[in-house]
């Protein structure tokens, strides 16, 4: 599922991992990836930046995941490197730092990590903030109007 102005947009599938499914080990893959089961492993999106991994409210990653674009409804425990969009769906979780270019997050989504945005290059934007927190964050209610 996706949220905000894309939420119509379909989601290219190439690749399709059942909820009985469980993956021991590093997964690489080419275009898109939905993820119902689990992997045991990092989650790796090779070749053009048009990958995209979807995990469902049933799928389970222990391990990093470095893919463009992610699209999350179920757990993460690792690290989460996107150099385009994260979209993190209410029973999101992730346990470990998010590294993104854009994120965009729906009420109940959690991470207990860092937020670190990324620059056009992929590099860690630094954000000279002194008041930047750290640790948890869970959405607990919707943005009012900017």
């Amino acid at each position: 599922m996706k949220f905000g102005k894309d939420r119509h947009a379909r989601l290219h599938v190439d690749t399709l991992i059942g909820k009985a499914a469980r993956i021991d080990g590093d997964l690489a893959f080419e275009g898109g990836l939905h993820l119902d089961g689990r992997v045991a492993g990092n989650v790796l999106g090779d070749g053009t930046g048009g990958n995209t991994l979807s995990v469902s409210e049933q799928g389970h990653i222990e391990g990093s995941v470095t893919v463009p674009n992610v699209v999350l409804n179920g757990t993460v425990t690792g690290d989460i490197r996107a150099t385009g969009r994260v979209v993190l769906g209410a029973r999101a979780r992730v346990e470990g730092s998010v590294h993104y270019g854009q994120i965009e997050m729906a009420l109940g989504a959690e991470i207990r990590g860092r937020l670190v945005p990324l620059g056009a290059d992929g590099a860690p934007r630094v954000l000279e903030d002194d008041t930047a927190v750290t640790g948890r964050y869970t959405v607990t209610e919707a943005a009012g109007p900017l």
